[in-house]
């Protein structure tokens, strides 16, 4: 049986650099896919980090020569062999020479049509591969399905490829002015028009992938959804709508073999559902001696490691903060971003250094101390994409608590003390009380009902979030466009596609489904009163916990905020 061939483009991939949430998609999912039988190939920009690091092991294939407006540039092919999967590299030192990723932004213009037409040229015989998929990701490969459409098939070429086109983040969407892309591109008023590229009189790239690709989806169902509205789709609601009959969402993965806290060496401790309880305290123990609070077992430890954005809540934070403090908690931050957020965050915590600490950068390492020390794990989004943080929180067994939106919504199921179901807490309105509401009752449930907490933690910790769900419905969607059958050749139903990989290449000018099986917990350990807990019951990704409570439920809140900032970001951030 002839194999499923993808080649899967993409502007960062784990473990060669990574920016974002996108380079983890492109290191996992295509291992993932390539354990089920997808003969699946990823091709990215060769970046001087990964020139200077993989020099040894890259092996030239050709190069050639790419037409990009009123110049012809090299374009050089090589490629590497690692963890089963063909990983092809475009080079180009004008362009990709640089440590960093991402640069100005009229010249990633150039830049990324460049990748783009120089992607194509490679299909077929240079490589030896005719993909029967191209899968693109967000605005920097969004021109790709037009430019296949105009330049190749409508020539006799790879008439039988279709394309995917992945939205990870609909704010970044790649607008240019037409004329230059016109001319970097080749491309006549057949396809520069409003009902193709163009949105609003200017080249959109995102725009032009969601038009010319056979197939779009998102990172998440409920975002999918989402996007059809004005409030979430960056003025491209109504593109979207107009095809939202080829729109649909998967859920991103989590690579479960790096984040678990019963072999992560960046923990003092290990631990499983076993020990859960005790090994989070004395992880909790721990950060707390290292960040410098008081240690106090019987204190929340509340957690937030982010991007410091609009995007991350951080505007509903603030305006509560001195208020959740009061209630004798603690909180610990970790990251980095705007100004007067960092500024904002110093301040409270200068003032109340017994209950906050601020770290402002990023530290992997450090992240993962926090996950397994922290209690809670503060996502309050105005928007998520997908997330994965929550993701990897709930893998340490920090309960979420989230704002209703994206990827937060599809993964995070809300304590409910009437049927006892839940895996963490959640808030539905962009309101700072609501979130101080919801955190204080859940610091209620940690405090008085020790036996709901800990089937709590434990069906947190066994929710699955690894990538075998999401595989698997990529498949069905790589096999609805083509027709053509895969027989999974796992071994193993349960593996992930995981890889196990050397750290990326630091990148120096950047800082973020379907249901599916989970194993239930056994039996649970002792709560921190020492009253024996309950069983509980999966319930997919989302683990039920079956132990109601009786507290008064909290209250619902000030009404929603009625706007946002709706200011386009041409920066090519990712979550």
């Amino acid at each position: 049986m002839t194999p499923l061939k993808v080649l899967f483009v993409s502007s960062e991939v784990v473990p060669f650099v990574k920016v974002g949430g996108l380079a983890d998609v492109a290191g996992s999912l295509p291992q993932a896919l390539s354990a089920r039988g997808v003969d699946i190939r990823v091709i990215m920009p060769l970046y001087r980090p990964v020139k200077t690091q993989y020099k040894d092991k890259l092996k030239f294939i050709r190069w050639s020569q790419v037409k990009l407006g009123w110049r012809s540039m090299y374009s050089g092919l090589l490629t590497l062999q690692q963890n089963g999967i063909t990983y092809y590299f475009i080079d180009n030192d004008y362009y990709f020479g640089s440590d960093q990723i991402y640069q100005d932004y009229s010249f990633d213009v150039e830049r990324f049509c460049f990748f783009q037409r120089a992607v194509l040229e490679a299909c077929g015989q240079p490589m030896t591969f005719e993909p029967d998929i191209i899968h693109c990701n967000d605005w920097e490969t969004g021109l790709i399905p037009c430019l296949l459409q105009a330049h190749y098939q409508s020539n006799g070429y790879h008439r039988q490829t279709k394309t995917l086109y992945t939205i990870h983040n609909l704010k970044f969407q790649g607008v240019f002015g037409s004329d230059r892309i016109a001319d970097l591109c080749d491309l006549s008023a057949d396809y520069l028009n409003e009902f193709g590229v163009l949105k609003d009189g200017a080249a959109n790239f995102m725009k032009a992938g969601i038009v010319y690709s056979q197939h779009v989806n998102t990172v998440s169902p409920s975002y999918a959804s989402e996007i059809m509205n004005d409030f979430y789709g960056e003025g491209l609601d109504a593109v979207l709508r107009g095809f939202s009959y080829k729109l649909s969402g998967i859920l991103n993965g989590l690579d479960t073999r790096t984040y678990d806290p019963a072999t992560d060496p960046a923990i003092p401790i290990h631990y499983d559902s076993s020990n859960v309880i005790a090994g989070k305290a004395c992880c909790k123990a721990s950060l707390q001696q290292e960040l410098g609070l008081p240690q106090a077992a019987d204190k929340p430890l509340f957690a937030l490691i982010s991007r410091l954005t609009e995007q991350k809540g951080l505007d509903l934070l603030l305006f509560i903060l001195d208020e959740l403090l009061d209630d004798d908690i603690q909180l610990v931050v970790l990251g980095n971003g705007e100004s007067r957020y960092e500024d904002a965050l110093r301040a409270v915590a200068a003032r109340r250094p017994e209950h906050m600490a601020v770290q402002i950068r990023f530290d992997e390492k450090l992240a993962r101390r926090i996950y397994a020390g922290s209690d809670f794990f503060l996502m309050p989004s105005v928007f998520e994409p997908c997330g994965l943080s929550q993701m990897i929180a709930m893998r340490y067994g920090s309960l979420p608590i989230v704002r209703e939106t994206g990827g937060l919504k599809d993964t995070v199921d809300p304590y409910n003390q009437y049927t006892g179901t839940g895996n963490g807490f959640s808030f539905a309105n962009i309101n700072a009380h609501e979130l101080l509401f919801t955190s204080k009752y859940a610091v209620d449930v940690y405090r008085r009902h020790d036996e709901a907490w800990t089937a709590l933690v434990k069906c947190a910790l066994n929710s699955d979030f690894s990538w075998k769900q999401s595989a698997e419905q990529y498949l069905k969607l790589y096999q609805g466009l083509t027709g053509i059958q895969v027989t999974d050749a796992s071994p193993d139903p349960s593996a992930s596609g995981e890889p196990e990989t050397p750290e990326p290449s630091p990148a120096p000018n950047h800082a973020d489904q379907t249901a599916g099986a989970s194993q239930g917990p056994a039996k649970l350990a002792t709560s921190r009163s020492g009253k024996a807990g309950h069983k509980t019951k999966a319930a997919g990704r989302k683990t039920a916990a079956k132990q109601p409570i009786t507290t008064e439920a909290s209250p619902s809140g000030r009404k929603a905020r009625t706007g946002r900032s709706q200011t386009k970001s041409n920066k090519s951030g990712k979550d």
